[in-house]
């Protein structure tokens, strides 16, 4: 049986290099033996739904993320009790696991003394020099990254009226301050986010960031909504930033099975010839289908999607 420590099957092959780009080169970050930026592959990552406390269904679905071929997981740590759970899910896992904090400056110090692999911090929500200052003298101390993850949701508040006016320059404007605040600190190993809900907005912010700094980016489209539509808003945001040259590490957020964030990742990565995955094909249908084309396709996709071979699966309801 196969175990979260189990290196995912989508990343056996060795990836096609990374699309060029007219933006400077990445600086790299490492986490936990996965190096983000410069020449490396684009990663996939997702985000657990389960109760952090509950450390089997954690680790049980960071398993099954890991065999999609998820490469970095993130976990909430919105308490204590999530905190003192971090141990044992990283001592139970093979892929580098990151601490999703906000508001509170000790939890992000508990992650860090949990011994995480690089937490994620909200500028909306801990914002000041001096909640942020023991968090930054510890991730320098350590030597662990941390993602400045801003989101157009929690723009900090002195900056909201230039939100109104120029969303895309308060988006930056709120990650560069961050980045002063934290390098004060000597943090270097930064890893940027700007995301909104807005595709267009997102990949503006992306494209002005990457033109201002060197720094590995993380990019998607933040509560990207259910199912294909969330889907579709990613591919579209994503696709673009990817196919010019942008993104070290990427994450579909869609209201739901995390499984599926993998999947549509993948094909992402797929479609545009930076990673090579099996492909599920399967017919639109008509009065032509012999048999139920949609769910046999759905049936098989998980167990396609575990394949270590770039082949395609054809699921065809007719001759035709």
């Amino acid at each position: 049986m196969s175990s979260a420590k189990d290196e995912p099957a989508f990343t056996r092959r060795k990836p096609i290099p990374r699309l060029p780009s007219k933006y400077p080169r990445r600086r790299e970050v490492a986490v936990r033996g996965v190096v983000l930026g410069g020449d490396n592959p684009v990663t996939i990552q997702s985000m657990t739904n389960t109760n952090t406390t509950d450390v089997a269904a954690t680790v049980a679905q960071i398993q099954r993320l890991v065999n999609l071929g998820c490469e970095m997981v993130r976990v909430a740590v919105p308490d204590q009790q999530s905190a003192h759970a971090l141990p044992a899910i990283k001592q139970a896992i093979g892929i580098p696991l990151i601490a999703d904090i906000h508001f509170s400056p000790e939890l992000a110090l508990a992650a860090i003394n949990a011994g995480v692999d690089k937490i994620r911090l909200n500028p909306g929500n801990i914002n000041t020099p001096a909640r942020v200052a023991p968090i930054a003298k510890e991730l320098a101390q350590r030597g662990i990254p941390v993602r400045i993850g801003v989101n157009a949701g929690s723009i900090a508040h002195d900056l909201k009226e230039l939100y109104r006016q120029d969303p895309v320059k308060a988006i930056v404007e709120s990650a560069h301050r961050y980045i002063d605040i934290l390098a004060s600190f000597n943090v270097n190993d930064i890893v940027v986010a700007l995301k909104s809900s807005d595709v267009a907005t997102t990949v503006e912010c992306y494209r002005r960031f990457a033109g201002e700094s060197d720094l590995p980016l993380h990019i998607g489209i933040t509560e990207a909504g259910l199912g294909l539509c969330g889907a579709a808003r990613s591919a579209v945001g994503i696709g673009l930033l990817l196919a010019e040259g942008l993104g070290d590490t990427i994450r579909v957020s869609l209201s739901g099975d995390p499984g599926d964030e993998v999947i549509v990742c993948r094909e992402i990565l797929a479609s545009l010839g930076i990673r090579e995955a099996p492909r599920l094909i399967a017919c639109p249908t008509c009065a032509r289908a012999e048999f139920d084309v949609v769910q046999l396709a759905s049936e098989i996709q998980e167990t396609v999607m575990t394949l270590k071979a770039p082949i395609s699966v054809a699921v065809m309801g007719c001759i035709v």
